[in-house]
Protein backbone atom coordinates (compact mmCIF):
# COMPACT_ATOMS: atom_id res chain seq x y z
CA UNK A 1 0.00 0.00 0.00
CA UNK A 2 1.61 3.16 -1.22
CA UNK A 3 2.15 6.13 1.36
CA UNK A 4 -1.36 7.73 1.97
CA UNK A 5 -2.67 11.34 0.19
CA UNK A 6 -2.68 14.45 1.64
CA UNK A 7 -5.93 14.19 2.69
CA UNK A 8 -9.13 11.58 3.08
CA UNK A 9 -12.66 11.81 3.73
CA UNK A 10 -15.59 10.18 3.28
CA UNK A 11 -16.36 12.97 0.15
CA UNK A 12 -13.28 12.07 -1.64
CA UNK A 13 -14.05 8.20 -1.18
CA UNK A 14 -17.27 8.51 -2.81
CA UNK A 15 -15.85 10.59 -5.26
CA UNK A 16 -13.40 8.03 -6.32
CA UNK A 17 -16.02 5.19 -5.95
CA UNK A 18 -18.26 7.47 -8.77
CA UNK A 19 -15.28 7.29 -10.76
CA UNK A 20 -14.63 3.71 -11.54
CA UNK A 21 -11.56 3.26 -8.93
CA UNK A 22 -11.14 -0.20 -8.28
CA UNK A 23 -12.94 -1.43 -10.45
CA UNK A 24 -12.97 -3.25 -14.21
CA UNK A 25 -10.63 -5.38 -15.58
CA UNK A 26 -7.91 -5.39 -18.60
CA UNK A 27 -8.00 -1.98 -20.49
CA UNK A 28 -11.13 -0.97 -18.62
CA UNK A 29 -9.91 -1.61 -14.96
CA UNK A 30 -8.93 1.88 -12.70
CA UNK A 31 -6.37 1.74 -9.98
CA UNK A 32 -7.88 2.37 -6.70
CA UNK A 33 -4.28 4.93 -6.41
CA UNK A 34 -2.96 6.82 -8.87
CA UNK A 35 0.65 8.24 -9.53
CA UNK A 36 -1.25 12.36 -9.45
CA UNK A 37 -2.76 11.39 -5.92
CA UNK A 38 0.34 12.34 -4.39
CA UNK A 39 3.42 14.27 -3.75
CA UNK A 40 5.89 13.72 -6.54
CA UNK A 41 8.27 12.47 -4.22
CA UNK A 42 10.09 9.26 -4.74
CA UNK A 43 10.14 6.89 -8.42
CA UNK A 44 6.69 6.37 -10.08
CA UNK A 45 5.86 5.22 -13.39
CA UNK A 46 3.54 4.73 -16.12
CA UNK A 47 3.68 2.45 -18.70
CA UNK A 48 1.31 0.51 -20.83
CA UNK A 49 1.20 -2.87 -20.88
CA UNK A 50 0.96 -5.16 -23.43
CA UNK A 51 -1.37 -7.82 -21.67
CA UNK A 52 -4.26 -5.06 -20.62
CA UNK A 53 -3.36 -2.58 -23.15
CA UNK A 54 -3.79 0.56 -21.16
CA UNK A 55 -1.46 2.13 -18.95
CA UNK A 56 -0.62 1.33 -15.58
CA UNK A 57 0.08 3.20 -12.09
CA UNK A 58 3.74 2.37 -10.73
CA UNK A 59 4.87 3.90 -7.59
CA UNK A 60 8.67 2.37 -6.76
CA UNK A 61 10.45 0.30 -9.03
CA UNK A 62 10.26 -2.48 -7.38
CA UNK A 63 6.39 -2.51 -8.36
CA UNK A 64 8.12 -1.53 -11.97
CA UNK A 65 10.38 -4.68 -12.07
CA UNK A 66 7.87 -6.93 -11.03
CA UNK A 67 5.31 -5.46 -13.36
CA UNK A 68 7.72 -6.39 -16.10
CA UNK A 69 7.54 -9.91 -15.46
CA UNK A 70 4.00 -10.20 -15.03
CA UNK A 71 3.31 -8.52 -17.94
CA UNK A 72 5.67 -10.69 -20.32
CA UNK A 73 4.57 -13.84 -18.91
CA UNK A 74 2.35 -16.05 -21.21
CA UNK A 75 0.88 -17.52 -18.10
CA UNK A 76 -0.71 -13.36 -16.87
CA UNK A 77 -4.36 -12.36 -18.60
CA UNK A 78 -4.74 -9.43 -16.49
CA UNK A 79 -2.79 -7.36 -14.10
CA UNK A 80 -4.69 -4.83 -11.33
CA UNK A 81 -2.15 -2.21 -9.63
CA UNK A 82 -3.39 -0.44 -6.37
CA UNK A 83 -5.65 -3.30 -5.91
CA UNK A 84 -8.62 -1.80 -2.72
CA UNK A 85 -9.86 -3.77 -0.37
CA UNK A 86 -12.59 -2.73 -1.13
CA UNK A 87 -14.32 -4.00 2.13
CA UNK A 88 -13.81 -1.84 4.46
CA UNK A 89 -16.06 -3.11 7.45
CA UNK A 90 -13.96 -6.68 7.08
CA UNK A 91 -10.67 -5.24 6.68
CA UNK A 92 -11.69 -3.40 10.16
CA UNK A 93 -12.90 -6.20 11.52
CA UNK A 94 -9.73 -8.37 10.60
CA UNK A 95 -8.09 -5.89 12.17
CA UNK A 96 -9.78 -6.10 15.28
CA UNK A 97 -9.87 -9.37 15.69
CA UNK A 98 -5.94 -9.91 15.54
CA UNK A 99 -5.40 -5.95 18.19
CA UNK A 100 -4.19 -4.66 14.75
CA UNK A 101 -4.96 -0.39 14.33
CA UNK A 102 -6.73 -0.22 11.19
CA UNK A 103 -5.47 2.73 9.20
CA UNK A 104 -7.67 6.01 9.65
CA UNK A 105 -7.06 10.00 8.82
CA UNK A 106 -5.94 11.63 11.66
CA UNK A 107 -8.54 14.65 10.49
CA UNK A 108 -11.77 13.33 9.00
CA UNK A 109 -11.57 10.15 11.10
CA UNK A 110 -12.70 8.37 7.76
CA UNK A 111 -11.12 5.07 7.41
CA UNK A 112 -8.58 4.40 4.39
CA UNK A 113 -9.31 1.81 1.66
CA UNK A 114 -6.22 -0.47 2.22
CA UNK A 115 -4.65 -1.68 -1.28
CA UNK A 116 -2.70 -4.93 -2.53
CA UNK A 117 0.00 -3.64 -4.79
CA UNK A 118 -1.32 -6.11 -7.38
CA UNK A 119 -4.29 -7.87 -8.13
CA UNK A 120 -2.72 -10.67 -10.80
CA UNK A 121 -5.42 -13.02 -13.14
CA UNK A 122 -3.85 -15.98 -14.41
CA UNK A 123 -5.22 -19.02 -16.27
CA UNK A 124 -5.68 -20.91 -12.35
CA UNK A 125 -7.13 -18.13 -10.49
CA UNK A 126 -6.20 -15.17 -9.08
CA UNK A 127 -2.94 -14.74 -7.33
CA UNK A 128 -2.18 -11.25 -4.76
CA UNK A 129 0.79 -9.74 -4.35
CA UNK A 130 2.45 -7.60 -1.89
CA UNK A 131 5.71 -5.59 -3.16
CA UNK A 132 7.82 -4.61 -0.47
CA UNK A 133 11.66 -3.74 -0.06
CA UNK A 134 13.24 -5.98 2.45
CA UNK A 135 14.08 -3.74 5.24
CA UNK A 136 10.53 -2.53 4.96
CA UNK A 137 9.45 -5.42 6.68
CA UNK A 138 11.48 -4.85 9.22
CA UNK A 139 8.56 -2.41 10.37
CA UNK A 140 6.02 -2.96 12.91
CA UNK A 141 3.30 -0.73 11.26
CA UNK A 142 4.41 -2.77 7.99
CA UNK A 143 3.84 -6.20 9.08
CA UNK A 144 0.65 -5.21 10.99
CA UNK A 145 -0.78 -3.98 7.67
CA UNK A 146 -0.04 -7.12 5.46
CA UNK A 147 -1.26 -9.16 7.76
CA UNK A 148 -4.48 -7.38 7.48
CA UNK A 149 -3.80 -7.88 3.62
CA UNK A 150 -2.97 -11.83 4.47
CA UNK A 151 -6.35 -12.44 6.31
CA UNK A 152 -8.15 -10.37 3.79
CA UNK A 153 -6.69 -12.60 0.74
CA UNK A 154 -7.23 -15.96 2.63
CA UNK A 155 -10.88 -15.32 3.95
CA UNK A 156 -11.35 -14.99 0.06
CA UNK A 157 -9.68 -17.94 -1.18
CA UNK A 158 -6.67 -15.99 -3.05
CA UNK A 159 -3.36 -16.73 -2.53
CA UNK A 160 -1.30 -13.85 -1.02
CA UNK A 161 2.82 -13.28 -0.78
CA UNK A 162 5.14 -10.51 -0.18
CA UNK A 163 7.76 -9.99 -3.03
CA UNK A 164 11.13 -8.24 -1.98
CA UNK A 165 14.10 -7.42 -4.09
CA UNK A 166 15.66 -10.98 -3.26
CA UNK A 167 13.00 -12.26 -5.58
CA UNK A 168 13.50 -10.54 -8.85
CA UNK A 169 15.89 -11.64 -11.21
CA UNK A 170 17.80 -8.82 -12.07
CA UNK A 171 18.75 -9.55 -15.84
CA UNK A 172 15.74 -10.72 -17.00
CA UNK A 173 14.10 -7.67 -15.48
CA UNK A 174 16.75 -5.62 -17.53
CA UNK A 175 16.13 -7.70 -20.51
CA UNK A 176 12.52 -7.01 -20.19
CA UNK A 177 12.98 -3.14 -19.40
CA UNK A 178 14.91 -2.87 -22.71
CA UNK A 179 12.23 -4.28 -24.84
CA UNK A 180 9.76 -1.95 -23.66
CA UNK A 181 11.95 1.05 -24.23
CA UNK A 182 12.50 2.97 -27.31
CA UNK A 183 9.90 2.95 -30.62
CA UNK A 184 7.58 0.49 -31.27
CA UNK A 185 8.42 -0.77 -35.01
CA UNK A 186 5.11 -0.79 -35.99
CA UNK A 187 4.94 3.05 -35.62
CA UNK A 188 7.95 3.49 -37.40
CA UNK A 189 6.89 2.12 -40.52
CA UNK A 190 3.81 3.37 -42.37
CA UNK A 191 3.44 0.89 -45.34
CA UNK A 192 2.64 -2.68 -45.04
CA UNK A 193 4.91 -4.28 -47.70
CA UNK A 194 8.25 -3.08 -46.47
CA UNK A 195 6.86 -4.18 -42.91
CA UNK A 196 6.45 -7.19 -44.38
CA UNK A 197 9.96 -7.51 -46.17
CA UNK A 198 11.36 -6.18 -43.68
CA UNK A 199 10.59 -9.15 -40.88
CA UNK A 200 11.26 -11.64 -43.98
CA UNK A 201 14.58 -10.42 -44.25
CA UNK A 202 15.52 -9.94 -41.18
CA UNK A 203 14.62 -13.45 -40.22
CA UNK A 204 15.80 -14.87 -43.24
CA UNK A 205 19.34 -13.78 -42.13
CA UNK A 206 18.87 -14.52 -38.49
CA UNK A 207 17.74 -18.31 -39.82
CA UNK A 208 20.76 -18.34 -41.96
CA UNK A 209 23.84 -17.91 -39.63
CA UNK A 210 24.92 -16.83 -36.76
CA UNK A 211 25.25 -12.78 -37.72
CA UNK A 212 25.17 -10.18 -34.71
CA UNK A 213 22.00 -8.87 -34.83
CA UNK A 214 23.19 -5.31 -34.32
CA UNK A 215 24.84 -6.42 -38.25
CA UNK A 216 21.25 -7.88 -39.49
CA UNK A 217 19.54 -4.90 -37.91
CA UNK A 218 21.93 -2.03 -40.25
CA UNK A 219 21.49 -4.58 -43.57
CA UNK A 220 17.63 -4.41 -42.92
CA UNK A 221 17.48 -0.58 -42.12
CA UNK A 222 20.20 -0.16 -45.27
CA UNK A 223 18.19 -2.01 -47.42
CA UNK A 224 15.20 -0.38 -47.64
CA UNK A 225 16.45 3.16 -46.38
CA UNK A 226 14.84 3.36 -43.10
CA UNK A 227 16.53 4.86 -40.24
CA UNK A 228 19.09 3.81 -37.88
CA UNK A 229 17.05 2.24 -34.75
CA UNK A 230 14.40 0.72 -36.99
CA UNK A 231 15.91 -2.47 -36.99
CA UNK A 232 16.56 -3.14 -33.82
CA UNK A 233 12.70 -2.15 -33.00
CA UNK A 234 12.41 -4.85 -35.31
CA UNK A 235 14.20 -7.26 -33.39
CA UNK A 236 12.05 -6.34 -30.45
CA UNK A 237 9.01 -6.61 -32.17
CA UNK A 238 10.05 -10.59 -33.43
CA UNK A 239 10.92 -11.23 -29.93
CA UNK A 240 7.39 -10.23 -28.53
CA UNK A 241 6.05 -12.07 -30.88
CA UNK A 242 7.81 -14.99 -29.90
CA UNK A 243 9.39 -15.76 -33.57
CA UNK A 244 12.65 -15.10 -32.27
CA UNK A 245 13.67 -16.95 -28.94
CA UNK A 246 16.36 -15.44 -26.57
CA UNK A 247 17.07 -16.20 -23.03
CA UNK A 248 16.00 -13.37 -21.18
CA UNK A 249 18.15 -14.63 -17.89
CA UNK A 250 21.55 -14.02 -19.89
CA UNK A 251 22.07 -10.30 -21.39
CA UNK A 252 21.23 -9.54 -24.40
CA UNK A 253 23.99 -8.84 -26.62
CA UNK A 254 23.21 -7.15 -30.21
CA UNK A 255 27.12 -6.63 -31.58
CA UNK A 256 28.61 -10.59 -30.89
CA UNK A 257 27.80 -13.12 -33.04
CA UNK A 258 25.32 -15.28 -31.89
CA UNK A 259 25.57 -18.83 -30.39
CA UNK A 260 22.73 -21.41 -29.80
CA UNK A 261 19.62 -19.71 -28.08
CA UNK A 262 16.60 -21.12 -26.24
CA UNK A 263 13.63 -19.41 -24.43
CA UNK A 264 14.44 -18.39 -21.09
CA UNK A 265 13.26 -20.19 -17.51
CA UNK A 266 9.67 -18.79 -16.55
CA UNK A 267 9.46 -16.39 -13.77
CA UNK A 268 6.33 -16.60 -12.37
CA UNK A 269 4.81 -15.12 -9.01
CA UNK A 270 7.02 -17.08 -6.65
Amino acid sequence: MPKRMRTWNENKYRRYLAEGRGQGELSEYVPWVQIQDFPSKGIVSRVKGRTTGRVHHLVSNLELWYFYLLDWSEKTTDIREQFPLSDISDAIGIADSCGISYPYDNISGFPYVMTTDFLITTHNGYLARAIKPSEELKKQRVKEKLEIERRYWFKRGIDWKVVTEHELPRTKIRNIEWMYSGNDFTKLIHNKKVEQECKELFMEMYRGGKSAVAAIAMHVENMHGLEKGVGIALFKLLIRDGLIAVDLNKQINLTEPRREECNGTEYFCK
